[in-house]
């Protein structure tokens, strides 16, 4: 089965497993790159990661990768059309006012998630679960509309994953999202570079 557990280098893991890591490897780093290819790894990616994630207990994770499945077609769609002088959609900041709208978006989620992991589901990590999540939900539409900001909840997202997937001892995945981190911090540089030289309209 392609989820059999095996040994690598002393740490247990599965085909599926590694399937999974391999496309989100490809998924984020197509992301730094501002391509489009990041779409089609990331739906990939995600949706092993339903199973995965639902397997390890890891409710919201699970449910979350249905989300971004959903998201990323949305995205495919908005980083393609063009407009009236046919442009694609370019990168761009949040406003102090979206900030203070997406920051407080992301604690309603949390809220929300936990209240129904600690009522309606046996997952270990309710708290960590959640808050990861409601950073995700947000990072993923900002990634969407390309608000270079996205790469700050990916981050923070991603540091607090690489200790929750050890938890769950999802050694690779953990691995994943620390090769996540330096990736999300490298595209946000690259972002901002590219948002820096980018002609005022």
């Amino acid at each position: 089965m392609i989820d059999a557990p095996f040994t690598i280098l002393g740490t247990q893991t599965s085909a599926v497993e590694l399937f999974a890591v391999a496309f989100g490897l490809m998924s984020v780093w197509s992301m730094k790159k501002e391509s489009i290819l990041a779409y089609p790894f990331g739906i990939i990616n995600v949706s092993v990661y339903v199973y995965i994630c639902f397997t390890a207990k890891l409710y919201a994770y699970a449910g979350i990768n249905v989300f971004y499945a959903v998201m990323s077609v949305y995205g495919w769609y908005n980083w393609t059309r063009k407009d009236g002088q046919s442009q694609v959609i370019r990168i761009t900041r949040l406003t102090q006012k979206h900030l203070w709208v997406y920051g407080s978006a992301i604690l309603l989620f949390f809220i929300l998630l936990r209240v129904i992991l600690v009522r309606f589901t046996d997952s270990v990590v309710p708290t960590w679960d959640a808050l990861t999540t409601a950073i995700y939900i947000v990072g993923m539409w900002l990634l969407a509309r390309k608000k270079i900001e996205n790469w700050i909840a990916w981050i923070a997202g991603d540091i607090i994953s690489v200790a929750l997937f050890a938890f769950e001892n999802l050694y690779f995945s953990s691995f994943q999202f620390l090769v996540f981190t330096i990736i999300a911090t490298l595209g946000f540089l690259e972002w901002r570079k590219k948002l820096l030289q980018q002609s005022p309209a």
